[in-house]
């Protein structure tokens, strides 16, 4: 695997061609390559290339998304960002919090940092599929900032951090977000059908649930082996209300 690769930057909902170039172009400047576009609004990419400057390999090897759990799935971590200091549930890291997260995780598989789109940024939904969420301090005089300056000063730090794969992979990965997503889905299903859940609200409950899920670092292993456990539930459950 070479250098940059365990990063994965997710673009959501991107509706600019010129955006797009940009941030493949700052992708290059810091030696990181694999850029998902996750549920675009944007129908083709042409014109991208014109700001993507000597990055083009950046946006022919980019894959797209039906949406961020696809996007997020064969990462073991991700942080989104957002410009919001207070989540209610959920602790805002900085960028030198968030960027230290990153290379620590990376070395239990691949992990994403991950961008809104650039109307109305991350939604909280959005930012529920994320393990952290993180915003960039600004001046109260202009606070927001474009999709490229905000990936160029997190690029930069995730670069300065040495986010790299130059330590080997734990001999143990870490659970795939996607598969965490499939457990969490189990069990809300059970939980349901076992009553433990308000069937009106239960989101909540089960965003609070998952969130615990994505901090208990569990191995591939492990989230497989509580997924099957699950499976095994509902149908004990399921052959419980029939009887």
């Amino acid at each position: 695997m070479r250098p940059g690769e365990q990063l994965t930057v997710v673009l959501h909902q991107t509706r600019s061609t010129d955006n797009l170039g940009a941030v493949a172009r700052i992708m290059a400047n810091f030696g990181y390559s694999r850029l998902i576009l996750s549920e675009p609004v944007l129908k083709s990419i042409e014109g991208a290339e014109r700001l993507a400057v000597k990055s083009d390999f950046v946006l022919r090897g980019m894959e797209v998304a039906s949406d961020l759990g696809e996007a997020l799935k064969d990462c073991v971590y991700a942080v989104g960002t957002t410009s919001r200091t207070q989540l209610k549930g959920r602790t805002v890291l900085t960028p030198e919090e968030a960027m230290q997260r990153l290379a620590e995780e990376s070395v239990r598989g691949r992990v994403a940092l991950v961008f809104g789109g650039e109307q109305r940024g991350m939604s909280d939904e959005d930012l529920a599929r994320c393990t952290d969420v993180l915003a960039i301090p600004t001046s109260a005089v202009q606070p927001s900032m474009n999709l490229a300056q905000s990936s160029a000063v997190l690029l930069y730090l995730c670069h300065r951090q040495g986010l790299t794969p130059t330590a080997a992979v734990e001999e143990a990965p870490g659970a795939k977000l996607g598969t965490l997503g499939a457990l969490a889905k189990r069990m809300r299903d059970v939980m349901l059908r076992a009553e433990f859940l308000n069937p009106q609200a239960p989101q909540h409950v089960l965003n609070e649930l998952e969130q615990t899920l994505m901090r208990a670092r569990l191995t591939q292993r492990e989230a497989e082996l509580w997924l099957t456990a699950f499976k095994h539930l509902e149908r004990a459950v399921t052959r419980g209300a029939s009887t």
